[in-house]
């Protein structure tokens, strides 16, 4: 939200009052807060301590290299729902210097305040090095004349040549600078601003990060009302945000997430291939069957099969009622797809529609949000008299939950949580009296959380995973999310990608999109390449609205390649699940911005086509039926898995190329190590036995790669050596010795190991 005109002047009806010196300062005896008194004038003799405002700023160390800031006007009474932070409550250490300054640390992280009559400003330093400043007259509290609202606002330096990422999913331009931002869940598609998850978090690419520790609407100026600085504002009494010291962005987002909460990991199966009926099309028993058999007769590999909204009879959802006409045996129909080695996923959403034969149930026992006169909050949007679950009542989670418990036990293994989003705001009364501006983002964590909590206690922890459609802070913790209802298109597919990327620059883990899109036909040139893209992504979901996105629909290639990219990513699993793993402990995204892992790298920084798959792989999705790619590789040799061609890359450097619909830009670091098996049929197995491992241009000394089984565990390293022409390998980890491939330059060299501990001649 703006409010200014130009730098000189303020908007019509708004009265800016900012801090202007610091007046009295406290650090507590624990070292653990500092309170500062800071008037909005200048302080010289008693007269003027009335008649003027202030703001108290406390300063907080939740986590060490982590400083809350919060600033206050009135102290009200606090709102709720609030965030869930990871409190330590860190001791800071203080360096204070009389009528100059003083200094607050949290490990590497330091922000100091000028004191006497400097005017009031706040620097942020890591490890000694200046990271943002928060400058004179930039901390506002605003007043609008003509609405009487009332406003706190913040605005935290940019440098030269900075640039901002994230604040959850958007498809507009990767990097944020120049943008508004509000983070207001909204139902929107991914073809505009508007985004089903929103994140009031973003970091830079000097250090750092900053999270706005606001449920409601928070608006940002990304370089836009002030071009050398991030402005964010909510409406209110106070604002709270953190800065996060990195220095790397993955330091930041272990930093972030270890204070929101670490992705969980989803199963091993999950990151097989979903299938689904589609939104709109016609299925019965007969259907699915025959979908799924049809799969089987062509060799592709299926993990999940997905049942789409109308499992349930239209104008009923939800009603957890299976639509008896197409679907007269569910359980056994469960049992049929089980017997074939697939997971069942059933489309779900937060919303009861009035001809639901759980309304009545639901209005009168008080489980749904209310209008101030007490009854159901309504509209017929999506459905005809749709009402909401209200999930701040305690009872009304456990009424939700038995009927998915229900599924459960009958044998579903996974639910799309889809909606979330249109969540209302006017007229809204909650069980628990949260507020419904804050409430309306932060629906999307209780709806998640209920449903992801029912799987675990039924199925299991290591089982829990749901396919999300909307977010918020803190939902990382359910996964998995997907980007919304796509277009067919290129450009929609791009976004899809820009989307996902940005999002998890923002504490996420798991991503995935519809293959094909979402919305209308999709062209056979489109559904091969975006194939090619969801199969290497870290979950896979074919899905669209009106036509079932099966590959035989379109042409026989795409059966090729659909085959050919499954079974890709299900070899791959050794090497994708560890990652997997590593993005549950530390809480850095397995699919990465290329940013992320080349800090260091100029080039890297803008880039938005392409992304690491964990740290060893880089992607670079084709967008164009012309079969042309361009992509970036950062200094290093590379070489393509799929065609074992090799690039020797001195400085960072621009490919262009043209590949089949068999191929595209998949690319292993120099020294990655990679297990591997050819053979896989789901993406759940042995990784400790895979028969193949690949060792790619490896350089003197000595690499390696963690390696876990199938349910997370860790078990060693597979570690590679060079020494001149002598290549030592030690698979002791392994519970069988692999076939050895050697990739230098364009040639690979074959071994047959006959110990763990072995030396090869190159």
């Amino acid at each position: 939200m703006k409010f200014t005109n130009g730098l000189w002047l303020i908007k019509d009806n708004f009265d800016i009052n900012s801090p202007a010196q610091v007046y009295d300062y406290r650090i507590s005896d624990d070292n653990k807060k500092a309170t500062i008194f800071v008037p909005y004038k200048a302080v010289n003799n008693r007269d003027q301590t009335t008649d003027v405002g202030a703001t108290t700023i406390d300063v907080t160390s939740p986590l060490k290299n982590v400083l809350g800031i919060k600033l206050t006007h009135f102290d009200q009474f606090p709102k709720q729902p609030s965030f869930h932070i990871n409190d330590q409550h860190v001791p800071m250490d203080a360096d204070i210097k009389e009528n100059d300054h003083f200094t607050v640390k949290s490990g590497d992280l330091a922000v100091t305040i000028p004191l006497g009559k400097q005017p009031f400003k706040m620097q942020f330093r890591g490890n000694g090095k200046l990271l943002t400043s928060s400058e004179p007259g930039m901390q506002g509290e605003i007043t609008d004349r003509k609405s009487g609202k009332h406003y706190m606002r913040e605005a935290l330096d940019l440098d030269v040549s900075e640039y901002v990422y994230g604040l959850g999913e958007r498809f507009t331009h990767f990097v944020k600078n120049g943008q508004t931002v509000d983070t207001v869940n909204k139902d929107g598609g991914t073809g505009s601003e508007q985004t089903y998850k929103n994140i009031p978090f973003y970091l830079t690419n000097r250090g750092y990060g900053v999270f706005v520790d606001q449920p409601e609407t928070v608006s940002f100026e990304v370089a836009s009302e002030y071009n050398d600085k991030v402005q964010f504002s909510v409406e209110g009494q106070s604002i709270q945000y953190y800065v996060i010291y990195g220095p790397t962005p993955k330091d930041i987002l272990v930093n972030y997430t270890s204070l929101t909460g670490k992705p969980a990991l989803p199963p091993a199966w999950s990151f097989g291939l979903w299938l689904t009926t589609s939104f709109t099309t016609d299925y019965s028993e007969e259907t699915v069957l025959n979908i799924i058999d049809k799969m089987k007769e062509n060799n592709i590999p299926l993990d999940v099969f997905h049942f789409d909204c109308f499992w349930m009879k239209g104008f009923e959802w939800t009603s957890f009622e299976w639509d008896k006409d197409m679907f007269p045996d569910p359980a056994g129909l469960i049992k049929k797809i089980h017997d074939r080695g697939i997971k069942v996923c059933v489309w779900l959403n937060p919303y009861i529609s009035q001809k639901s034969r759980l309304f009545k149930e639901a209005r009168d026992q008080g489980y749904l949000i209310k209008r101030p006169d007490g009854n159901p909050w309504q509209w017929d949007r999506w459905q005809a008299g749709n009402a909401f679950v209200d999930f701040t009542n305690p009872n009304a989670v456990k009424w939700y939950q038995s009927y998915l418990k229900d599924l459960l036990n009958m044998g579903v293994d996974a639910f799309k949580t889809d909606f979330g989003e249109r969540i209302p705001v006017k007229d809204a009364v909650y069980f628990d009296g949260s507020d419904p501006k804050r409430m309306h983002n932060y629906y999307t964590f209780l709806y998640n959380q209920t449903v992801f909590n029912a799987i675990k206690e039924v199925k299991g922890e290591k089982e829990a995973v749901v396919f999300a459609r909307s977010a918020t802070v803190g939902t990382q913790q359910f996964p998995v999310n997907w980007g919304g209802d796509s277009d067919s298109r290129y450009t929609s597919m791009a976004a899809s990608l820009r989307g996902g990327l940005s999002f998890m620059s923002s504490g996420f883990g798991f991503w995935s999109h519809d293959i094909g899109g979402f919305n209308d036909h999709c062209p056979s040139d489109l559904y091969k390449r975006w194939t090619q893209f969801g199969l290497l992504s870290t979950h896979s979901r074919y899905h669209g609205s009106s036509e079932y996105r099966v590959p035989w629909h379109y042409d026989k290639e795409a059966v090729n390649v659909s085959r050919k990219f499954v079974k890709n990513k299900l070899s791959l699993m050794p090497y994708l699940f560890e990652q997997a793993v590593e993005t549950h402990e530390h809480g850095y995204p397995m699919m990465r911005p290329m940013f992320m892992e080349f800090p260091a790298d100029q080039g890297a920084e803008t880039i938005s086509t392409q992304y690491m798959l964990g740290s060893q792989l880089l992607v670079a999705p084709i967008f164009n039926d012309r079969s042309e790619a361009k992509y970036y590789l950062p200094t290093g040799k590379w070489t393509n898995i799929l065609t074992n061609k090799s690039y020797n890359i001195s400085t960072g450097q621009w490919i262009n190329e043209k590949f089949d619909y068999m191929t595209l830009p998949l690319l292993a670091r120099q020294n990655a190590i990679l297990l591997t098996n050819p053979n896989a049929e789901h993406a759940k197995y042995d990784y400790l036995t895979a028969p193949e491992l690949h060792v790619y241009q490896p350089t003197e000394g000595t690499h390696t790669q963690d390696i876990v089984d199938e349910e997370g565990n860790h078990h060693g390293q597979v570690s590679v050596s060079r020494n001149g022409d002598k290549i030592t390998v030690d698979t002791s980890a392994m519970n069988q010795l692999p076939k050895l491939f050697v990739h230098l330059d364009d040639q690979v060299k074959t071994f047959d190991l006959t110990d763990k501990i072995q030396s090869v001649q190159l």
